[in-house]
C-alpha cells in the first residue's frame, strides 16, 4: 500500500510542469471559480488557492469551490499555507512559505499521497534541507519586481540552473509575465507561477489568452530542445 501512494504520489510530482497559476485575491468565489476555470482552458497545469487577506470561512468557502469542480481539477490543485485545509477539501498539494510549519508537521496533516511544496526564495540550502525533509518541490523568487509583493526578495537565476540537479521540480516565481518567463524556462524552471499577468483581466477570454500566452512558451522551449 505504501509503494501505491508512494507512486501516485510521484505521478502527482511529475505534473509540476508548465503554468503554475496563483489565485489573485477575490471576495466573489464565484467569479474567482470562473476565472480558474478560464486559466485551466488557457493551459494551467497547476492552480495555487493563495489568499493572504480574507476570513477564514472564505477561505474554505472558496476552496471547496475550487477542490470540488471537476474543471479545476484538470489541473493539480494545490493550498498555500494551510495543509489542514489541503486535506479537507481532498487537494492534490499544500504549498508552505516560511511561516506556515514544519514539513513534518505537514505531511502528518496531508499524507503520503498528496505533495509538499516550500518557498525557498533566494536559498539554495533552504530547498536541499526542504527535500531531505520530504519536499516534493521546490520554489525560487521573486525573479523579477512582483505587485503582490513588492518587498519579497529577488532570487538570481543561477538558482534555477542549480536547481536542475535537485532532482525535483523547480518552480519560478515573481513578477513572471509572458514577456520574461522565457529566461527562467531556459534556466531551468519546471515551471512558472504568475498571478497578475493571468488574472487582471475582468474579461474570462483574456484570462484564458493570457494563461496560453505562458503555457505556450513550454512548448516552444520543448520544441526547441527537440530540434538541437
Amino acid at each position: 500500500m505504501l509503494a501505491q501512494r508512494t507512486s501516485h504520489r510521484e505521478a502527482r510530482a511529475a505534473r509540476v510542469a508548465g503554468l503554475y497559476a496563483l489565485t489573485p485575491e477575490i471576495d466573489d468565489t464565484a467569479t474567482l471559480l470562473a476565472k480558474v476555470v478560464a486559466a485551466i482552458d488557457g493551459g494551467a497545469a497547476l492552480v495555487q488557492y493563495r489568499s493572504k487577506t480574507l476570513g477564514a470561512a472564505v477561505r474554505r468557502e472558496q476552496a471547496r469551490a475550487l477542490g470540488s469542480s471537476r474543471a479545476v481539477r484538470r489541473a493539480l490543485f494545490i493550498v498555500n499555507d494551510d495543509a489542514a485545509l489541503a486535506a479537507e477539501v481532498d487537494a492534490d498539494g499544500v504549498h508552505l512559505g516560511t511561516d506556515d510549519g514544519s514539513i513534518a508537521a505537514a505531511r502528518a496533516r496531508v499524507g503520503t499521497e498528496r505533495l509538499i511544496g516550500v518557498s525557498c526564495y533566494d536559498d539554495f540550502e533552504r530547498a536541499r534541507a526542504a527535500l531531505a525533509a520530504g519536499a516534493d518541490y521546490v520554489a525560487f523568487g521573486s525573479f523579477f519586481a512582483s505587485q503582490v509583493k513588492p518587498a519579497a526578495c529577488r532570487a538570481g537565476i543561477d538558482l534555477l540552473v542549480r536547481g536542475r540537479q535537485l532532482g525535483v521540480p523547480v518552480v519560478a516565481i515573481g513578477g513572471i509575465t509572458a514577456k520574461n518567463a522565457t529566461t527562467l524556462i531556459d534556466a531551468g524552471a519546471s515551471a512558472v507561477a504568475a498571478i497578475s499577468d493571468v488574472f487582471a483581466h475582468d474579461d474570462l477570454a483574456a484570462v484564458t489568452c493570457a494563461a496560453g500566452d505562458i503555457a505556450g512558451l513550454f512548448s516552444r522551449a520543448a520544441a526547441k530542445t527537440r530540434t538541437r
